[in-house]
């Protein structure tokens, strides 16, 4: 069986573009291939965090990995922080990537661009450890949007070269890219991607725990346009076209399908037909929610998803080590 990874940084609460975009496709993907889930809590201390805050976001995360469908018998889900071998070989990739290849990533880029100061090397460096978080498991396939894939791709790169130094080391991965919903933008903004940090508050960004009359509030006020026509259209239409790929992205009707059934009605009707599957999806997600945290199957699900994940990574870590002449016995 094809092996899949991918993870979610937890840096606030998780919304509707990182379920649309990611976990529903880790759901999807569970069925038919060895899924690998872990929360990155390490690549969420590159920018200053609030300790009691980023301890409830994490448990959150868990909870809502399982709320929306992973199966702790189909996926292994853990902590990157419980799998020490990350870091380790987050180091040595780091030592095998280029200067030029860092300056190209648009995370530090764009915040630089920004005039933001203090920014830390682990912001700098943390494409290499996702490269390590990538190869030290042999993924195949890693699901990412547009805007991720130029980090699968230093990954990539990476693996190749040590691949020529050392010996046959690492799988090189492929970038998997969802057809639709894989980038949903800001309801307020729809130029910008749907985001916690939304500049125009979190009107913007549905939150998969917002109460139910909050979320529909936020789509019934999203920012559309003047032509009052429900049509495909991201370059003259990206608000009506943001919300057209959230319909379709929680249904599964095509972009022709909605704009016929739309076609003669107001932007009222269909921003109510989105709002309606926003909230039976949020409901669906947040009754499961609260059963679990009532349970102790968190706890559960990180201490065996660790023991799985941490068999495979040591074992990887190893022949990676002997290979470039770290160990001596």
């Amino acid at each position: 069986m094809k092996r899949m990874l991918s993870g979610i940084k937890p840096t606030g609460q998780l919304h509707l573009g990182n379920y649309i975009g990611a976990l529903r496709h880790f759901v999807e993907n569970q069925e038919e291939y060895e899924m690998i889930a872990f929360i990155a809590n390490l690549h969420c201390i590159t920018v200053p965090q609030d300790p009691d805050e980023l301890r409830k976001n994490l448990r959150d995360c868990v909870a809502l990995y399982l709320a929306c469908g992973l199966d702790p018998k189909k996926s292994t889900i853990f902590l990157q922080t419980d799998v020490m071998e990350h870091a380790q070989l987050g180091f040595i990739i780091n030592c095998h990537t280029y200067l030029g290849e860092l300056n190209r990533m648009t995370q530090f880029k764009d915040k630089q661009a920004k005039g933001e100061k203090n920014l830390s090397g682990g912001l700098y460096t943390y494409p290499a450890l996702m490269a390590a978080d990538i190869l030290i498991y042999d993924a195949d396939y890693v699901p990412v949007g547009e805007d991720q894939k130029q980090h699968v791709e230093l990954c990539r790169d990476v693996a190749i070269r040590m691949n020529n130094r050392y010996g046959e080391l690492f799988r090189v991965p492929e970038p998997a890219v969802p057809k639709v919903g894989a980038r949903i933008m800001s309801l307020s903004d729809p130029s910008k991607k749907m985001s916690k940090s939304d500049t125009l508050g979190d009107k913007g960004c549905i939150y998969l725990l917002d109460p139910l009359p909050k979320a529909r509030k936020k789509i019934m006020s999203a920012k559309t346009d003047s032509l009052g026509i429900v049509h495909f259209d991201p370059e003259n239409q990206p608000g009506i076209s943001n919300l057209m790929q959230i319909l379709s992205s929680l249904t599964g009707e095509s972009m022709d399908a909605i704009e016929k059934e739309f076609e003669g009605k107001g932007y009222g009707d269909f921003k109510k037909a989105v709002a309606n599957a926003v909230c039976d999806t949020l409901e669906k997600i947040q009754t499961r929610y609260n059963e679990i945290l009532e349970s102790d199957i968190i706890d559960t699900t990180l201490r065996e998803g660790a023991e799985k994940a941490r068999a495979m990574a040591s074992k990887k870590l190893d022949q990676v080590q002997r290979a470039i002449g770290m160990e001596i016995r």
